[in-house]
């Protein structure tokens, strides 16, 4: 089972007054790949400024083209994105 890990940071010197509400779609469009079960975990950086997803059964591609639906993209200060290779000794 392939694992893709993604670093949100998000730009919080120029958050927009509706930042509630975007927060609010945030969560719901997570919970919805939580359900999917293309998400297997989230974290939230002690920073406040971007989360940490860890997706699984998705390709880079896959992974990619979810972030940019994501209502924190257009917030974006970045993304990165590491497919992950399982160490099978461990």
């Amino acid at each position: 089972m392939n694992r893709i890990l993604v670093i949100l940071t998000i730009d919080t010197d120029t958050l927009p007054p509706d930042f509630p509400e975007i927060l609010q779609r945030e969560r719901e469009v997570v919970a919805q790949w939580k359900k999917e079960g293309i998400l297997e975990q989230l974290f939230l950086r002690p920073t406040r400024n971007g989360a940490v997803l860890l997706f699984k059964d998705i390709d880079e591609q896959q992974a990619t083209e979810l972030m940019t639906t994501l209502p924190f993209y257009p917030l974006r200060k970045s993304i990165e994105i590491l497919p992950l290779i399982k160490d099978q000794e461990i």
